[in-house]
Formats: C-alpha cells, sequence, structure tokens
C-alpha cells in the first residue's frame, strides 16, 4: 500500500513539473504578454505607431487625411461657360484607408451625406472618386420640402495639397443622372479646401 501511494504521488508530481515546459512548447509564454504596440530597443520599451499611415505622407509629415471644409465653384455647365457659381460648401474626412465621406450643404432630407475612394498620384496630388448615390433633387419648390427623386452623381476632384499642408486647390468634374441613368445635369470647375482643426470655429467656416 505505501508503494502503491508513493509511486501515485511521485506521478502526481512528475505531471506538475511538466506542465510550464508544456504550456511554453504550445507557444504560451508564461511571462505577460507585453502590448503588441511596445516593442524593445536597447534594453529600453518604446512605444510605436500601431496604425502607420506614414506611405500616405509627404516628406514633411504632411498628407491628405483629415478633416476639410470644401468650396465648388462651376465656371461651365454641360459645354456652356457660366459666371463662377459657387454650387457646393461641404465638409469632407479624407481617411487614410483611401475612402472619405462628405457632408455637403444639401437639406439633410434630400440626401446631403455622400462617399468616394482615393488615391495619391504624385507627390502633394491626389485623385478622388466621389460617388453621391441616390437622393432627391435640390433644389426643389416641392409644398413638402423633399424633391422628386434623383438618380446618383458622379464627382472627380484633382487636388494640390499646398505647401503648408492645410489648404488644397484643384479642379472637378460633375455629372449628374437621373432614375433611368440619363445624364440630366454636368459641371466643371475649381475647388478649395481648408483644414479644419481642434480650434477651426463655426464663424471662420461660414465667413468663407
Amino acid at each position: 500500500m505505501n508503494l502503491k501511494v508513493s509511486m501515485t504521488l511521485g506521478l502526481v508530481a512528475l505531471a506538475i513539473s511538466t506542465v510550464p515546459a508544456a504550456l511554453g512548447q504550445c507557444g504560451m509564454p508564461l511571462k505577460a504578454i507585453k502590448p503588441a504596440a511596445w516593442h524593445p530597443q536597447d534594453g529600453a520599451a518604446r512605444l510605436v505607431r500601431t496604425s502607420d499611415d506614414e506611405r500616405f505622407r509627404r516628406e514633411d509629415g504632411k498628407s491628405m487625411i483629415g478633416m476639410w471644409h470644401v468650396v465648388f465653384t462651376a465656371t461651365t455647365m454641360g459645354d456652356a461657360k457660366i459666371p463662377a457659381t459657387v454650387i457646393d460648401n461641404a465638409l469632407a474626412v479624407w481617411h487614410s484607408d483611401h475612402t472619405e465621406i462628405m457632408n455637403s450643404v444639401r437639406p439633410p432630407q434630400d440626401g446631403n451625406f455622400c462617399l468616394g475612394v482615393w488615391e495619391q498620384t504624385d507627390r502633394s496630388k491626389y485623385f478622388l472618386n466621389h460617388i453621391p448615390w441616390y437622393s432627391n433633387e435640390f433644389p426643389n419648390t416641392n409644398s413638402s420640402g423633399i424633391g422628386d427623386p434623383a438618380g446618383p452623381t458622379q464627382i472627380h476632384e484633382w487636388v494640390t495639397l499646398g505647401e503648408n499642408g492645410d489648404s488644397f486647390t484643384g479642379t472637378f468634374t460633375l455629372v449628374a443622372y437621373d432614375l433611368s441613368n440619363n445624364v440630366s445635369a454636368s459641371f466643371a470647375g475649381t475647388l478649395t479646401g481648408t483644414r479644419v482643426t481642434v480650434n477651426t470655429t463655426e464663424k471662420e467656416l461660414v465667413g468663407k
């Protein structure tokens, strides 16, 4: 009996002693796991960027990523020249994943949010393919205040980021379609953008 008890206790002790080694072999470290954002270097820890957008930036660290106040000024309608006319005054956000969202000055009930995708074509130069999806006609004279259904629109933008990184200029084309996918209107012109920062005030935006 004593021999059986001694053998049993010996096996239990052996099993317990092998648990740490088994965990280590399965890739489970015995020490506490450090956050992925920390990488030891030269015996010290340092914090590094976990979501890196450096490949979208200029050498001076400036990029289109961020929030902008954008004004669209049309100079042609169809094939005819027209007096410079502001057709949109919007807020837009360019994201590091190459997507973009714009809050247009249109009434919300007619559809005032639209989406786009962009790419960098050269140093400080960018191209945006922006597609306002199905919405309602604006402006309109309906008594309900909601325009008749309208088809999608496609806006192309070619912009150049200013040297200060806080403004841009460029050109655009806009083609609007009806519900049968026929062109209902088209414009071309220029656009300007001013970066929105944590210090930007509403009065600054309205005044431009």
